[in-house]
Order: structure tokens, then sequence, then C-alpha cells
């Protein structure tokens, strides 16, 4: 995707700025940083041996792109530190993804991570981040965030062939965001399917025109997560539910549960259990399950529960997106597939747009 070429006035202000000594200007925290600085100074390992002459594919965006930084709360340290945009993209990636996914879901991964902290900036949405100067934290909260210095430690002989695999999904999709009708997407993904994506109203209540339910049929042979049955005893269960005393116990599928409404992603949306009407959501969260379609079966006084799919089931299946990869899609293609009628943009153009200073 090619972005807008320099005119000749903004080429001679950048070349100035290459000759230049570091010069950086902050934003008022909490914000993405645009730091004005020549390329060498502060390099991205992704982009540091790339350039516009060098590389004709890299557009002008792209290397400006290169210049955000992320303030990220790093938990265990306890301190805030700012990453350049693609090395925080970088590492969300190594964390959400296996590394041995094929190289196109990794890359549609990239891009939905991408694009939910662009989005956070353009909606300055400072939810759950405990210190002010920062955008987000480094854990599930938000997005989980891995060092490289982590990654060495954690892929030990493997670290290069693996970091060059990641860099290369960071690199042939840098600056690339998700739009829909000219704004960064709610980009919500998700482990493993049950064979089909959730609509948004269906499990948030609201209604998001790109997040649709659609087929995701690889989950089922790819996941290890597709089929798993926990235990729980009567007792913990009326807890939980918060269940009265009086809850019918019998061995048999289905025993004491009644479901009133399922979900166009075959989940279950409203249930009744012991005359209580519960959401499909609720019962999941309550109960620790992965997945709100499951089934369930009394053996004495264990109550047995087997779910379908792992994770709410809005948005991009990484397994489906592995799915697809393997087919031989590319990654435009899983992200269009996955979030219904949107269009690529370039990050840059929306921090620009939000008043960034530059």
């Amino acid at each position: 995707m090619e972005g807008q070429a320099l005119d000749s006035k903004k080429a001679i202000r950048l070349a100035l700025l290459c000759l230049s000594s570091f010069v950086a200007v902050l934003i008022a925290a909490p914000s993405l940083i645009w730091k004005q600085s020549a390329p060498v100074s502060m390099p991205s390992p992704i982009t540091a041996n790339r350039t516009a002459e060098s590389d004709p594919s890299l557009s002008s965006a792209r290397v400006q792109g290169s210049l955000l930084y992320v303030p990220v709360y790093l938990t265990k340290e306890k301190k805030v530190e700012s990453l350049p945009l693609e090395t925080y993209v970088r590492g969300v990636l190594a964390a959400e993804m296996p590394i041995e996914f094929e190289l196109e879901a990794l890359k549609a991964q990239a891009m939905a991570a991408r694009t939910y902290i662009i989005r956070k900036q353009v909606e300055q949405d400072m939810s759950n981040v405990p210190p002010s100067e920062a955008l987000v934290t480094d854990t599930i909260n938000h997005q989980v965030y891995v060092s490289d210095l982590e990654l060495k430690a954690r892929w030990g002989s493997m670290y290069e062939m693996n970091s060059d695999k990641l860099d290369q999904a960071i690199r042939e999709t840098e600056g690339i965001i998700l739009t829909y009708d000219g704004k960064p997407i709610e980009a919500n993904f998700f482990s493993t399917s049950n064979g089909y994506t959730e609509n948004s109203e269906d499990y948030w209540n609201t209604y998001i025109p790109y997040l649709r339910s659609v087929p995701s049929p690889w989950d089922r042979t790819l996941s290890p997560r597709f089929k798993e049955t926990v235990e729980l005893s009567a007792s913990a269960l009326r807890s939980k539910l918060g269940l009265s005393s009086s809850l019918s116990v019998s061995t048999g599928s289905g025993s004491g549960l009644q479901i009133i409404e399922l979900s166009q992603g075959h989940r279950i949306k409203k249930l009744r259990i012991a005359g209580k009407a519960f959401s499909g959501r609720e019962v999941r969260e309550k109960l620790g399950l992965n997945s709100s379609q499951f089934q369930w079966n009394w053996q004495g006084d264990r109550l047995q529960i087997t779910t379908f799919g792992y994770g709410h089931g809005v948005g991009m299946s990484q397994w489906g997106a592995q799915g697809m990869a393997l087919e031989g899609r590319r990654s435009e293609e899983i992200v269009k597939y996955f979030y219904t009628g949107i269009e690529l943009g370039e990050a840059v153009n929306f921090v620009k747009g939000n008043n960034l200073k530059k």
C-alpha cells in the first residue's frame, strides 16, 4: 500500500532534520508520542536498515510511522517506557500469537494489534491504566507485551529464527491498520471459535457493523482448545451462580439447564438454571468457562461441563486465521474475512489527525 509522496518542501525539511542533532517534541501524556529526529538516532529494530530510497516499497508514511512512540506501563518493572510503535507491535505479536503460526496469520495479527493501539489514542481511551503518563499496560487488560530480552530467554536457541519471522511479519505490515467508515476499528480477536465467530451485540450488547458472525471451520480440526471438559461440585455451582439450595441434581445430560436462545454464532445467548435466568456470557464468566457454547452432564453430585471454542468469539479467530493461512490465503484476505467491510489504512494518518505535534 503506497503512501503519499513528500512534496519538495517536506523533502527539504526532512533532509534538514536528518542533518541536525536529535530534537524531540513530547506530547502531553498519556498519548502516543511523536518524536522528530533523524531515523538513525533511535532506530526501530525492524526498520533500522530500511529507508524509502533503499526500499521503494517503504512509503514516506511508514518511515514517519516508525517515529511514533507508545508509552507502556511495564508491570514487573513498575515503570513507564516509551516504545517505538513497531517495536511495541512486535512485542504484542510475540505475546498474543504462537510464533509457529503461518506468516500470513502473524501478519493479520500484527495489523489487529497495531489497530488496537492507534484506536485507543484516537478515542482517548485511558481505561485500566494505573499511571497517568501511560497509554496502555503490558497485561491482558490491554494487549500482552513481551520485550526482546524476554523473547531471548523464552526461545533460547530458536531466538534467531523466530525473531527473523517476527520481524518479517512486522516489516511487511508496517504502519498498516484496519479501518471502517474512515476510523480505526475495534480489532477484537480470540483464540478458538466453536465453528463460528459471534456478532458483537450477542456478547457485549453493542452492535458493531464490522463484527459480524462468520463461519470459522478450521478451528475444529486445528485448535487444541476446541473442546475441553471441566468439573464442578453442586455446591460450587450454587455459590458461583447464586443459586438456591433447591438446585435439582440428577444424573443425565442437561439436567437443570434450560436453553432459551442461541446466538447466530451458535453459542448460548440466554438460559435458565434452576429457574434463574442468565446470559451465556454471565455463566461463562462466573464459572470461568472457555466459551459460552457448552453442554453439561451430572455425574452424581459432580457437574461435567464441556465447552466448544476458547474466548469470547467476537472478531478474528486466531486459529481460524491460521487455517486460512495454511490454505494459502493472504493476511489482507484474512482480516477482511473476519472483520466485515473493513479497509486498510495508514496509522500515521490517524495520529496526525489527532493533533499530535510534529
